[in-house]
């Protein structure tokens, strides 16, 4: 009896140690959300003061109407795979049920502004946590859920570059200025590493300890789900350059797919926003046989097409999110307000 009332205080005062650790998380996550979002205004207001119109102009006069509507189809299936990114993550880091529409407009939203203000671990959590904490998810699973949804996109460029590698080294060729052998010892090097990665997750070997903190990776049938929706969003998202090409630039779209997954992965280490620069002086080395103004060009487009108004795009629907939650919390308030009473 005496052991059960010096208990209580104990796990009274551990819950409210945990809610204050709740309320705490909740208003750095609000700060940060706000912070970004105000930064977001900012650069996009820059990136678009700085655009040269005439540059611009004659970069849509070079592409034709096809060329512009298939790029942005394009854009909408590498987005539309993004957002099974966290739809399939969702499944491994919590029971708690959140709907696609969440999903899709935590990932869609992310992933727009985390490509144009670089540092996706940081700018790409920040917006989910701003979503996915309305609807109750806390910080540890939308951490996970950022975990997995990285392991998909490196696991996708993987498989695509790998592929490329192995069974088209000689167009691959084009691009890294290697001998086809060479070209393809890097293909098994990287399929190699993927099927270990396979063997992992299929033997249950699926948590680690990194400097204190424990990692679970997903399960074998996730890792194939996220496998080949990487795989799909990387071949979009090169197709979108790839169908902005001259006509008569005749690259092969094996080259086009080893030559974006490299540049990607150059961009992603140089924190660039979006790896711009990095991005655009490796495509002008990969591909050589496209002049170099219509390459420029086209490059362009795709920065506007792929980044910029999806960037937009994204800002008004986290805007429009915000003003219809803080609408919807005034008429809750309001609504529990007494009615004044009528003065006889």
């Amino acid at each position: 009896m005496l052991k059960g009332l010096g208990q209580e205080p104990d796990a009274a005062e551990d819950t409210a140690a945990r809610q204050k650790r709740a309320r705490l998380f909740k208003l750095l996550g609000t700060l940060a959300s706000a912070t970004l979002f105000v930064l977001s205004i900012a650069v996009l207001y820059f990136v678009i003061g700085e655009l040269d119109r005439a540059q611009v102009k004659a970069a849509f006069a070079r592409a034709s109407g096809e060329q512009i509507t298939l790029a942005i189809f394009f854009t909408g299936i590498s987005y539309l795979m993004l957002t099974g990114y966290d739809w399939v993550a969702l499944k491994e880091v919590t029971v708690q049920k959140v709907s696609y529409r969440i999903a899709a407009l935590a990932s869609f939203t992310s992933y727009a502004v985390s490509f144009t203000l670089g540092f996706p671990l940081l700018t790409a959590a920040t917006v989910r946590y701003w979503i996915y904490s309305s609807v109750g998810l806390g910080a540890s699973a939308i951490a996970s859920l950022t975990l997995i949804a990285g392991i998909t996109f490196w696991l996708g460029m993987g498989v695509v570059f790998g592929l490329v590698m192995m069974f088209q080294p000689g167009s691959a060729g084009t691009f890294t200025r290697l001998p086809v052998s060479m070209n393809l010892l890097i293909g098994v090097a990287v399929f190699a590493a993927i099927l270990f990665y396979l063997f992992l997750v299929r033997n249950n070997r699926r948590r680690f300890v990194v400097r204190g903190w424990r990692l679970r990776l997903p399960s074998f049938p996730v890792t194939l789900k996220q496998m080949m929706l990487g795989a799909i969003d990387v071949c979009a998202g090169a197709a979108v350059l790839w169908v902005l090409l001259p006509p008569d630039a005749h690259v092969p779209f094996a080259t086009m797919l080893a030559a974006y997954v490299f540049a990607c992965v150059l961009g992603i280490a140089s924190h660039a926003p979006g790896g711009i620069g990095v991005f655009e002086a490796t495509m002008l080395l990969a591909l050589p046989g496209v002049p170099r103004g219509e390459l420029l060009g086209a490059l362009l487009v795709y920065r506007l097409v792929y980044y910029l108004l999806p960037f937009i795009l994204a800002l008004i629907l986290l805007g429009t999110r915000e003003i219809m939650l803080r609408a919807g919390v005034l008429q809750r308030q309001l609504a529990n307000q007494p009615a004044p009473e009528r003065e006889e």
